[in-house]
């Protein structure tokens, strides 16, 4: 058995240290709050991945879409008019007819 690279007997020396610092009487207390603690924390990586998968299968609204074609048109005619002359050019006389 191996968890985290942590063998069998390193467990068994990592149990009874703990049993000599916390005691017969807070050790069930301890290990019970550490469960409960893992547990929040495996249910917190769930709902965080389900969110992360949830948001890369939705294709992105259409909304966002025509506010995003509407920024562009809007652009391209900024453009526009930056870059037509506010004067018109001279056109070149016409010669006259005969």
């Amino acid at each position: 058995m191996n968890v985290f690279g942590i063998g069998l007997p390193e467990m068994a020396v990592i149990a009874a240290v703990a049993l000599l610092v916390f005691g017969p009487k807070r050790l069930p207390e301890f290990g019970r709050t550490l469960g409960k603690t893992l547990k929040g924390f495996q249910s917190a990586s769930k709902e965080f991945e389900r969110e992360i998968n949830k948001a890369m299968a939705d294709p992105e609204p259409v909304a966002d879409q025509a506010k995003s074609v509407d920024q562009v048109t809007v652009l391209e005619a900024s453009v526009e008019a930056a870059v037509t002359p506010a004067v018109a050019p001279k056109s070149e006389p016409t010669p006259p007819s005969d």
